[in-house]
């Protein structure tokens, strides 16, 4: 109770010292009970009848949070693997997936591939509690993409009335690209086209391939170009994988991991 009331999650809520505190400590018995009284607090305050919780990390832990909060759906939304390791290239410059500083592009796209295929995996585990939607037909068509997404949730997601009320990231677009985003013609599908040299497409193509058509994205460069011959690469797909699964045991399964989970909790700048 401590740690959370000198978090900037807590901070942002807008709740007082007090407020839920002798809830939490006579109700909660874990994670998802805790979710359920601050969240469902949150929710009522604002007037709304749902909430929700974002995380990409979310896609690792679907059976625990099955368990913890048995009435939750998952919306898995699914990102062009290109794209998703040029944004996240950009947005973790100096900080290289296993010290690969000048292949971290090919570490992040693996780590798209092997993130986005275990979603799809525990997915397959609660199918009528889960769905999969493509960014880019969010993107490229919002009202039936959240119409369709508004039956699976029995909840209606009108477009018009979205665009008419925007509330956080609706009003202000969550982009690391704001030179672009002032652009008229702006916009945040197929980026890698223009990123990207016609070696670097070849080459996460070549690591992510299989993947990126099993999500129904088409390939554009020659199947079985110099890229395959690359034995840095070869060496990346058979390390990434095994080094993904370690770092979310460490994290999740032991005293270390939980122990840094909570310093970065604490230790978060007031807001």
């Amino acid at each position: 109770m401590g740690l959370w009331l000198r978090s900037k999650a807590f901070r942002r809520t807008g709740f007082g010292p007090e407020d839920l505190r002798d809830r939490i400590l006579e109700e909660c018995r874990s994670g998802g009970d805790f979710l359920r009284i601050t969240m469902g607090e949150l929710a009522r305050r604002a007037g709304v009848h749902r909430w929700a919780a974002y995380d990409i990390d979310n896609v690792m832990y679907m059976p625990v949070i099955k368990r913890e909060v048995p009435d939750a759906l998952f919306v898995h939304v699914i990102r062009d693997g290109r794209d998703a390791a040029v944004s996240m290239n950009k947005q973790h410059a100096g900080r290289p997936l296993l010290g690969a500083r000048d292949r971290s592009l090919y570490g992040w796209a693996l780590l798209w591939q092997w993130t986005v295929r275990k979603g799809r995996r525990w997915g397959q585990k609660f199918s009528a509690d889960y769905i999969e939607v493509r960014y880019e037909d969010l993107v490229r068509d919002p009202a039936k993409t959240l119409s369709t997404l508004g039956e699976f949730l029995d909840h209606d997601l009108d477009y018009r009335r979205i665009q008419q009320n925007p509330v956080g990231r609706v009003a202000s677009p969550n982009t690391i690209w704001p030179e672009e985003e002032k652009a008229a013609n702006f916009s945040p599908v197929n980026r890698w086209k223009t990123k990207l040299s016609q070696d670097e497409v070849a080459a996460v193509e070549e690591l992510i391939g299989d993947c990126l058509e099993e999500f129904g994205y088409a390939l554009t460069a020659e199947r079985g170009s110099s890229a395959r011959r690359d034995p840095a690469l070869r060496l990346m797909r058979i390390l990434y994988p095994p080094y993904f699964d370690t770092k979310v045991f460490l994290q999740s399964r032991t005293v270390l991991g939980r122990l840094a989970k909570g310093t970065r909790l604490e230790l978060t700048d007031p807001v």
